[in-house]
């Protein structure tokens, strides 16, 4: 008979190393028992970690004699299902990045931190005092008011269903300040999928346009198909997605839909639940980690129908998933930055794959990488050309800034039709991407301009509250009141920023609401969506904001949108910044005329007449994506190519060269350049220094992305055995998005 004693666990661990460890099974567990997936609690080093189980063996390649016992399994059954397991494993392996680092990535951090993943849900319930009031008690306080006719006839408020009355969290603490009702935690109740159409749906779906009919009919449900849906802006992608959704459902299987911008959850989420009568669940960083703790394991579990998130739920564990969809597809916001550098639209492709189901990517103007595959016929290409309804799609106009005055980033000619617009009862977007009072501060007299002290970076202006900041690194300093090098009091801002249109507006505008959406003004929870309601309320105002407003915002009354500068992509150094100018302009374009009200589209440039600028705007962004597609293909350029960054950064800038020369050496060794495979550096990043680290880079190019692979995996085990890989802070980015 065996014990404990003769068994051993395989443990992945977030620690920064590639292997994984053996533990013996705590004395307490069942040999027998499936532990694959499981949290586990163990000391390692000096401190204790809790893991993920890998497998459950009776040999080690360890000698036995030093391996130790786990402390605890934290779970009853596994957290992580054999599907995202294997999702995780690969991402770890295509990312090169350790397991137990990208496992941890995975979880909420509850669970990271060990806590119980018995899922529970918070409520809130009525108190004796608040049991013994009637109906109209409250009536002063309207939405207190709604909160205790509601909990009059229900035993308890959950936090979902306080959002779909529009109850707040201030409510609710305002009557518990009362004595009213009391917060509790419920465990939720199992619900089984309803498959019948009349208990699924809540609303009726809309009726289809013909375009939509025929890219609908398209979708098969039962195997792996990745399909692009390039689809104009208004030209109801949502619709399509909710009724593909629908009949996901219809056959007792979940959704999962990763859309960009968490600003965009909240009206993505009522529109969902506004259809289905189902459970959606929530996965971005807005979540409480509670709450999140609950949708993850509501996926996991089934219980969540539809899950709706950032690119985290894309390492979501759902039960029976049975389609993807990744709205605005193109988006950076889908690729992770640091730690686990991946893609989650990349990694939804794989888990489709591999789960043989269909995963849609939808976007006006896809990424050249998705647009590629769908004309080579690797993706099932649907189009939707048409705006769905009555809109018609916005005329789009170019505005000479050659010899015009600006003012706040404006000329007169806009301005003109600003006013016109504001005259005529409709609302207007100017959108300036860049946030901040003015990006720089000059001294007139000897040129001084605010430098970051700790990046190579100036720092910004803002004026609420009036403070300079880096943007880089977060550091803030009170404005300068004379030049620290020539004592002159002559200090201007310099450049444009959202808050400096937005005073310049006010000014011009008194009688008119100017609204600015950025960063800065939304960074309170719920303040985008309270400032939002303003501009559905159909009221004249003018909107400034940045890229935020450009993604999935729907506003019937806007008539206007003003692009205050459209160059900065065309003179980009990043051969990716045409790509990213053509997106951005197409994107805020289809603001303007999304309902009954023509839609107008200003493009203020010093260069109007540029070749790519002429060709967006004359032939559209289908014939505008081929010609960038044949200069990528010249240039060798993904996606005719394949590329990875091995970045290193350091206190000490010889350090990071030293280690990066070491890398190009180990891998160089492997495979020499070729001219299907091309080392480049190492070279400074494009901001060298940020927060006292300077940053360098190593390019590498491959013709294939399996050769490149095979030199990652074979070059990273080389280059972690070598001394600089333990005194360097390195990293490794596979299809870098920012060079």
């Amino acid at each position: 008979m065996t014990t404990t004693q003769d068994w051993f666990i395989s443990v992945a661990l977030p620690v920064p190393l590639r292997n994984t460890f053996d533990y013996r099974l705590p004395t307490e567990a069942d040999p027998t028992a499936n532990y694959m997936g499981c949290r586990v609690a163990v000391n390692f080093g000096h401190q204790a970690m809790v893991g993920i189980i890998l497998s459950c063996h009776q040999t080690s390649t360890y000698d036995p004699a030093k391996i130790v016992a786990a402390l605890e399994i934290l779970d009853h059954k596994p957290l992580f299902t054999a599907e995202l397991l294997n999702l995780c494993w690969w991402a770890a392996d295509y990312y090169q990045h350790p397991l137990g680092e990208t496992l941890s990535t995975a979880m909420p951090t509850p669970l990271r931190q060990g806590k119980s993943s018995a899922p529970t849900l918070a409520a809130w319930q009525l108190t004796t005092e608040g049991k013994g009031l009637p109906e109209t008690a409250l009536k002063r306080a309207k939405k207190q008011q709604i909160a205790l006719q509601y909990l009059l006839h229900n035993d308890f408020l959950l936090d979902a269903d306080a959002r779909k009355l529009d109850i707040n969290s201030t409510t609710m603490a305002a009557m518990q300040k009362k004595g009213l009702v009391e917060k509790v935690e419920r465990v939720p109740e199992h619900q089984a999928p309803k498959d019948a159409a009349d208990q699924l749906l809540r609303e009726s779906p809309l009726a289809l346009t013909e375009e939509q009919e025929a890219a609908l009919s398209q979708l098969s449900f039962h195997r792996y198909t990745c399909y692009l849906l390039e689809g104009a802006t208004g030209s109801g992608k949502t619709e399509f997605y909710l009724q593909a959704i629908a009949r996901t459902l219809q056959a007792g299987k979940q959704a999962l839909v990763l859309i960009p911008e968490i600003g965009l959850t909240p009206q993505t989420v009522a529109r969902f639940e506004q259809r289905f009568a189902c459970s959606v669940a929530e996965l971005h960083s807005n979540v409480s980690d509670s709450q999140r703790t609950n949708n993850w394991l509501a996926a996991r579990d089934g219980r969540a129908r539809i899950v709706i998130g950032t690119r985290l739920a894309s390492l979501c564990p759902m039960q029976d998933l049975g389609i993807i969809i990744v709205d605005e597809e193109h988006d950076l916001s889908f690729k992770q930055q640091d730690g686990l550098r991946y893609s989650a639209r990349d990694l939804s492709i794989y888990r489709a794959n591999q789960l043989q189901i269909p995963i849609v990517l939808g976007s006006a103007t896809p990424s050249l990488e998705s647009f590629y595959n769908a004309i080579h016929g690797r993706f099932a290409h649907l189009r939707l050309t048409r705006r769905a309804g009555a809109a018609k799609p916005p005329t789009i106009s170019r505005v000479d800034l050659r010899g015009k005055t600006l003012t706040a980033g404006l000329c007169d000619a806009s301005v003109a039709v600003l006013e016109k617009t504001i005259e005529r009862g409709q609302q207007a977007i100017v959108f300036v991407n860049r946030r901040g009072y003015a990006p720089s501060l000059l001294c007139h007299h000897c040129g001084w301009i605010a430098e970051c002290p700790s990046c190579d970076a100036n720092l910004t202006l803002h004026k609420a509250p009036y403070h300079l900041h880096c943007h880089h690194c977060d550091a803030q300093k009170p404005v300068n009141r004379h030049c620290p090098q020539c004592n002159s009091p002559d200090l201007n801002p310099r450049g444009l920023g959202t808050e400096q249109t937005e005073q310049w507006l006010e000014e011009r505008f008194p009688d008119t609401p100017i609204i600015r959406i950025d960063r800065d003004s939304t960074r309170q929870k719920n303040s985008l969506q309270e400032t939002l309601a303003v501009v559905k309320s159909g009221k004249p105002c003018i909107l400034i904001g940045t890229q935020m407003l450009a993604k999935g915002h729907h506003f019937p009354n806007i008539a206007l949108v003003v692009i205050a500068d459209c160059d900065q992509g065309l003179m980009s150094a990043d051969y990716r910044g045409p790509e990213r100018m053509a997106q951005l302009v197409i994107q805020v374009a289809g603001r303007a005329g999304r309902g009954e009200i023509p839609g107008q589209v200003l493009i203020q440039s010093h260069s109007p007449d540029h070749p790519l600028l002429d060709l967006l705007l004359t032939k559209g962004y289908h014939l505008f994506a081929r010609q960038l597609l044949n200069e990528r293909q010249t240039a060798f350029l993904p996606p005719f190519t394949h590329q990875c960054l091995i970045r290193a950064e350091s206190k000490r800038p010889q350090n990071a060269i030293d280690f990066l020369k070491m890398a190009r050496q180990q891998l160089s060794s492997l495979m020499p350049p070729s001219q299907q495979l091309q080392y480049l550096g190492p070279i400074p990043a494009r901001m060298e220094r940020v927060n006292e680290r300077f940053r360098y880079q190593l390019h590498i190019t491959a013709g294939s992305r399996k050769a490149l692979q095979k030199l990652l995996k074979e070059g990273i085990e080389k280059i972690d055995q070598q001394a600089l890989a333990r005194r360097t802070r390195w990293s490794v980015d596979v299809d870098p998005q920012e060079v």
